[in-house]
């Protein structure tokens, strides 16, 4: 009887190992074990659909997913500003602009031709998303010193309804090409709720298309509160960049937008030139 035991037996736990391994694999024991160990504890609660464990995922934790804030804009009427401000884009040549900037933490102010703008609506949002200034200059590149309210109205609003599509947001500035104004522009641009914004450097970038004579000019040119036209439309400006930010940095200059330099929102219909402060600007 004995040895009928023992064999009946040895058949159970054989047939008890076959039975196990249907459900894992030849180390379907380890496995099985693993699997246990993962179980929930007896009065623990599962993990809710949507919630991560600590530690991991994108969310892990909200100090490191958050993005880092702006730092705030300098006063300008304590410390050396000055507005770069570039023209007629975008086109290619924007990007690598773009790639400058960021390189150096700069930020610009666009003034941007509409027909430009539907072009190339992805470096228009690039723009925005790094945190530049965006404004309008014309539909066309009008003469709207000489436009009638027809065309002026046409060119500008044309202009911030392709800046809207692109980025959802509405300048409030404008620049007319040339720099040609009226007084019907002005009161134009007071009822579209947008300020003028004209400059006071001028390399003529657009006629001497020389790097280093447009690094030269504005680097000699630009006081505290100076407002610098560029054309990023040139690639010979954009190589000239890297120079005048680097130079201008090292004369103690901060770079600012063309509404940080005035300290925020400008008035609709106001031309603004440059910041001036009296003598004392630049030295806390």
């Amino acid at each position: 009887m004995s040895l009928l035991r023992r064999v009946s037996a040895a058949v159970l736990v054989a047939a008890m190992f076959g039975w196990l391994s249907t459900l894992a694999p030849h180390d379907g024991v380890l496995r099985l074990t693993a699997a246990q160990n993962k179980a929930p504890a007896a009065g623990s609660e599962a993990p809710r659909a949507g919630s991560e464990t600590p530690g991991t995922g994108d969310g892990a934790s909200a100090a490191e997913s958050e993005a880092p804030k702006p730092k705030p804009p300098p006063d300008c009427t304590k410390v050396k500003c000055v507005a770069l401000t570039f023209d007629d884009g975008p086109t290619e040549s924007t990007r690598e602009l773009l790639d400058v900037l960021a390189a150096r933490d700069v930020k610009a102010t666009f003034f941007l031709v509409g027909r430009n703008v539907e072009k190339h609506p992805e470096l228009v949002r690039r723009e925005h998303r790094e945190g530049h200034e965006l404004a309008g200059h014309s539909f066309t590149h009008a003469d709207l010193g000489k436009s009638s309210k027809k065309k002026i109205t046409s060119e500008l609003s044309r202009t911030q309804d392709a800046i809207r599509r692109a980025t959802g947001a509405t300048p409030d500035l404008m620049r007319p090409p040339y720099g040609s104004t009226s007084k019907q522009l002005v009161k134009l641009a007071r009822e579209m709720g947008m300020a003028q914004v004209m400059w006071t450097v001028d390399p003529l970038d657009w006629r001497n298309r020389d790097s280093d004579a447009v690094e030269r000019r504005v680097v000699k040119s630009v006081k505290p509160g100076s407002i610098v036209l560029l054309h990023d439309i040139h690639r010979t400006t954009v190589r000239a960049v890297p120079g005048i930010i680097d130079e201008l940095k090292a004369e103690g200059y901060e770079f600012v937008t063309a509404s940080e330099l005035f300290g925020g929102k400008l008035t609709p219909g106001k031309e603004y030139r440059e910041l001036e402060s009296g003598d004392g600007q630049g030295h806390p």
